[in-house]
């Protein structure tokens, strides 16, 4: 495999950057010309001496606003671990370099575009769980490592990443254009990586969950849902298991999305919006294309739905079933659980049920398996894609689940367990795993909904707990005020970075200039002033009590009223996205 450059400086001057790779024997120089925006190979005697100097970790790519373009380099990394005698890394800090020397050229209008351009490329950047490795490609499971052809292992880490997961696929456009390059850059994955050393019977073997996040109809919670017209479904996970003894290795992979038809949860201000299945579109057309792309890439499927079977959730899961049935493939497996229901009352043991209704199946998929020879043992022939409303907290908690299951039988078949030894009762080794399916949940959570996950003191401890349900309740508070205030700025982060839309110099205005209704800036002053005017005519009474009382009544009913009007206007009060208007959005 042609791998990347791991160390580099970066010299700048006033005409150009210089990315010297530093790894031993290289000497390579990317020069990048700041006016031309030019990229092309040079030597280290070209860089001068004047050039400022300083040591960086790695480039995630260029990107046009409203000033021109953009470097943006990786400024500091954290090992995670080792995988298969390749180093991962955690990207950390980051540095977005402007190609110009001033923005004096620029309008005020224009500044202040390109200053929240900036915020939203920050706000992507400062969302934990950026991964690489400049000598391994993480994009792609073990089983399809494996099966690949002697041209595909020839191929540069750019040009054989799994499109799915490189989140600087937009970034590198430039660099992936001249195959020179390809050494200076490495696909960047979104999602969680933990790498663990454990040791049962005195036997030592590493442990390794990665998720992929996709970047297909990436967003946030109440913007992005369902699937788009490719059947790329929203909040889509793929989760890896690896197990590695005495060169042995084996691999359990499982999926998370949102239910594959056309349906949407836009905020409006109430705690939970009401969803609504589309009227006007064909859902086999995108369902189909779903699952036909899910097939190729994972063989057999059997969908776990964990959504409520009763209220407003119902809907969805008819619909879920229905299509399920009227695609009519034998590859497909529907699989309904209410999760709310069965586990009501802190009767989390119920969830065996689930485990036991599905465990045929699993062993029928198996999992993957490679001897020290480099020999397949087994092939994972399907894969469990479970899904909650946001693909969250209920998936997580399944998901660890069957991945203990899985891992019982590899580590068995390894010989790291004894026949008839259990994995929980490892008490140092399950400590280990259920605190790092806690943190993916965490992970996965903070992506798509702002917040960590909910139900996490299950999959630390194996059983709820109150302080487990208060916590819960503290980040649903979170997730409801970052849903409705903060969340469209953060699909418009995730838009721009991804390319799903594009800066045009050019272009005078942006659509971040969009003019609030009335009702937006008066009615909370409105309401404000008449909720304090009460409780000041509480605290302060009249010559009587009819006299307060009126005045109570009066207030109260003015800043209740006024509420009332604000709610029934939910949608023109929270936080939409403004720069991509498309089905998503629906």
């Amino acid at each position: 495999m042609a791998t990347a450059y791991e160390r580099f400086k970066l010299h700048t001057s006033p005409e150009k950057f210089y990315i010297e790779a530093c790894d031993d024997g290289a000497n390579d120089v990317l020069a990048i010309d700041r006016v031309s925006t030019e990229m092309t190979l040079t030597v280290k005697k070209d860089i001068p001496p004047s050039a400022v100097t300083r040591p960086i970790c790695g480039i995630m790519g260029t990107i046009r606003l409203v000033a021109g373009m953009y470097l943006i380099i990786i400024t500091k990394k954290k090992k995670v671990g080792d995988l298969f005698g390749h180093t991962i890394w955690k990207a950390t800090e980051f540095d977005i370099i402007s190609y110009k020397k001033t923005v004096l050229h620029l309008t005020d209008n224009q500044m202040q575009d390109n200053k929240c351009f900036l915020a939203m490329l920050n706000n992507v950047l400062n969302t934990d769980g950026f991964y690489f490795a400049t000598n391994y490609d993480l994009t792609h499971s073990l089983q399809r490592l494996s099966n690949t052809s002697p041209e595909f292992q020839e191929m540069s880490l750019l040009e054989r990443a799994d499109q799915r997961f490189v989140w600087n696929g937009h970034l590198l456009r430039e660099f992936t254009a001249q195959p020179e390059l390809h050494k200076f850059a490495f696909p960047v994955l979104h999602g969680y990586i933990v790498v663990k050393s454990c040791c049962i019977n005195g036997k030592y073997f590493d442990w390794i969950i990665i998720s992929r996040r996709s970047c297909f109809r990436a967003g946030v919670r109440y913007y992005v849902r369902g699937i788009d017209s490719e059947g790329h479904a929203a909040n889509f996970v793929e989760t890896e298991q690896i197990v590695q003894y005495n060169g042995s290795k084996a691999s359990f992979v499982q999926t998370r999305g949102s239910m594959p038809f056309f349906w949407s949860q836009r905020p409006n201000l109430k705690y939970k919006p009401k969803p609504q299945i589309s009227k006007t579109v064909n859902h086999m057309d995108g369902f189909q294309r779903h699952f036909d792309s899910q097939i190729i890439s994972y063989g057999k499927q059997v969908v776990l739905n964990l959504i409520n079977q009763k209220g407003s959730e119902n809907p969805l899961e008819q619909a879920f079933a229905k299509m399920v049935t009227s695609l009519g493939n034998g590859m497909v497996k529907y699989v309904a659980f209410d999760f709310h229901k069965e586990c009501s009352q802190m009767r989390w043991e119920r969830l065996q049920i689930l485990v036991d209704r599905v465990a045929e199946m699993q062993d029928e998929f198996g999992y993957f398996m490679v001897d020290s020879d480099g020999k397949v043992l087994m092939q994972q022939e399907g894969t469990f894609r479970s899904n909650c409303m946001d693909c969250l907290d209920r998936t997580n908690v399944i998901q660890s689940l069957l991945a203990r299951r899985s891992l019982q039988s590899q580590l068995q078949r390894l010989g790291v367990l004894h026949v008839g030894q259990r994995i929980e009762e490892q008490d140092d080794f399950e400590n280990i795993y259920k605190n790092a399916w806690a943190d993916n949940a965490n992970a996965c959570a903070k992506q798509y909904a702002g917040t960590g996950a909910l139900k996490t003191d299950f999959t630390r401890t194996g059983k709820r707990t109150q302080w487990g349900l208060v916590m819960d309740g503290w980040n649903s508070m979170i997730r409801y005020y970052k849903n409705n205030f903060s969340d469209g700025f953060r699909q418009d982060s995730i838009d721009l970075f991804l390319g799903n839309y594009a800066v045009d110099e050019a272009d005078s205005s942006t659509p971040l200039h969009v003019q609030k209704d009335w009702k937006f800036l008066t009615l909370p002053i409105i309401m404000v002033v008449a909720f304090s005017m009460c409780i000041i005519c509480l605290l302060m009474a009249g010559d009587t009590w009819t006299e307060t009382l009126a005045y109570v009544l009066f207030w109260g009913t003015a800043s209740i009223g006024t509420a009332a009007i604000i709610l029934f206007n939910g949608n023109e009060f929270v936080d939409a996205p403004k720069l991509v208007q498309k089905e998503k959005m629906d």
